[in-house]
């Protein structure tokens, strides 16, 4: 699906996912759905992505989670719906707020650690 130097620049393990995301942008508030998630950005599913280079300001909570996640992020890039494609319409997201990329990164280690029954 991806070249392999796009892989390699990926600084953080993706999971898949379905989460409902609100953001806000330029153009208003939106609710869609993200399919990856990881500690330096996720996909959101949407047949009106944003252009490349729009910010956003996003809230999520992940399951088990009481508190909803805020972070600041960009369209890093977006892909428009395309009659019969076998892809879905969406954007990337690449998160820009280090402080809150790491305490997610923290997170989604510790819901990949195996319960300790």
């Amino acid at each position: 699906m991806f070249d392999e130097p796009f892989r390699k620049r990926r600084r953080f393990r993706r999971r898949v996912v379905r989460l409902l995301v609100e953001y806000v942008s330029a153009t208003g508030p939106s609710r869609d759905f993200a399919t990856t998630l990881g500690a330096g950005g996720m996909y959101i599913e949407t047949d009106e992505p944003l252009p490349p280079g729009a910010r956003l300001k996003l809230r999520f909570r992940l399951p088990g989670e009481r508190d909803a996640h805020e972070i600041e992020g960009f369209v890093a890039w977006s892909r428009r719906p395309i009659h019969g494609a076998t892809s879905s319409a969406g954007m990337g997201i690449e998160f820009r707020d280090r402080r809150a990329s790491a305490q997610l990164a923290q997170i989604l280690d510790r819901l990949d650690e195996p319960d300790a029954t």
